[in-house]
């Protein structure tokens, strides 16, 4: 039977009870004498190690281990936590032509993120391109376009605020729940010299990187191939990966497969856009919709892998489980399933 941990009334019950077993005549249960209080700070000082050490028995394996402990995990196991990344990209400037706009210019959201300018440009005619580079790592620093940033010191000539044309790549640091489940693949999926697991951790362990696939033979006898995505690093592209991701996972592969490997693959899913149609909703009121859509897209990102088959049963379920919704009928027996390479996504949901 599990054991269960005593409360600090039964300790105090217990430590007077041993006192009167072992020490004869002692009577440890009469209010306010001595016996009775050295007896129960005892209990206490034996309670507080009862709870320290059912704290550790926490700790001890990562399936339930706090913050410091899973990355003590980690740094044993691959190196730790991946880091929060910065998030860069262009802004569009306007002023008096010819002025000069200096690198390390600092620009600002309404909210007080800051960017600073990476390089000098001088204002041409109408708008001017300037690469900037968030100050602050994380998602914080993406901005979609058409944000507006504003100089943080006028500088004369110069039009004090500026359009993101678009500012990407920032990844917060690895969650706690996203480096346990790494962690326990790494435990449950020992290192096998290059395998199919053993590729899908290594594109893991690259910040930004939120899920791997490996088709091994895909482009013939003796090939990898390696597809990832980057939900929160690439939000505004749906999370698909761009050349720069790709170019990063391939550099951290090249540390790390077996030399005689040469002849793998990075690339980025493509997406198989899925259409459906709701009939007969009930309830069918704007936001049962918004928690509908919330629900698909999330039984999509947990279930699509590249050419994964998208089940109805699967579409199903989600929709049943959207805040809101009591019954309803599906149309999904026209739509086009993910071939190889392609994965699939949400294209649109249509009510009748």
């Amino acid at each position: 039977m599990p054991f269960q941990l005593p409360d600090l009334p039964a300790v105090r019950r217990m430590n007077r009870d041993n006192l009167a077993a072992y020490l004869e005549g002692a009577d440890a249960t009469v209010p306010n004498s001595a016996l009775r209080v050295l007896s129960d700070q005892n209990a206490g000082g034996a309670y507080l190690n009862i709870l320290y050490l059912a704290w550790l028995a926490r700790n001890f394996l990562p399936d339930q281990a706090e913050r410091e402990w899973l990355d003590r995990w980690a740094n044993i196991l691959f190196g730790g936590r991946k880091a929060a990344t910065y998030a860069s990209g262009a802004i569009s400037i306007t002023g008096t032509p010819g002025v000069l706009l200096p690198a390390g210019s600092i620009f600002a959201t309404s909210d007080g993120v800051q960017y600073q300018t990476t390089t000098d440009t001088f204002v041409g005619n109408g708008a001017s391109s300037v690469n900037v580079g968030c100050l602050s790592a994380g998602a914080v620093g993406n901005r979609d376009q058409g944000a507006l940033l504003s100089l943080t010191a006028a500088i004369a000539g110069i039009d004090a605020q500026a359009a993101v044309t678009l500012i990407d790549g920032g990844a917060d640091a690895e969650s706690d729940d996203d480096l346990r489940v790494r962690v326990l693949l790494r435990i449950r999926r020992t290192p096998m010299g290059g395998d199919a697991d053993d590729y899908v951790q290594w594109v893991l362990a690259v910040p930004g990187v939120t899920r791997a696939w490996v088709a091994p033979l895909e482009m013939g006898i003796g090939t990898v191939t390696v597809r990832f995505m980057c939900d929160q690093l690439r939000a505004n592209s749906g999370g698909f990966p761009n050349a720069d991701d790709i170019l990063a996972v391939r550099t951290q592969l090249d540390t790390v497969r077996p030399v005689a490997v040469k002849d793998f693959f990075v690339e980025p899913p493509l997406a198989q856009p899925l259409a459906m149609t709701i009939r007969n909703l009930s309830r069918d009121t704007p936001s049962t919709r918004v928690a509908i859509e919330a629900a698909v897209r999330a039984a999509l990102a947990d279930r699509a892998a590249p050419g994964q088959t998208i089940y109805r049963s699967w579409i199903d379920e989600a929709i049943s489980g959207a805040l809101g919704e009591d019954h309803h009928d599906l149309d999904f027996d026209n739509a086009v399933m993910p071939t190889a390479g392609h994965m699939a996504v949400l294209a649109n949901i249509l009510y009748a």
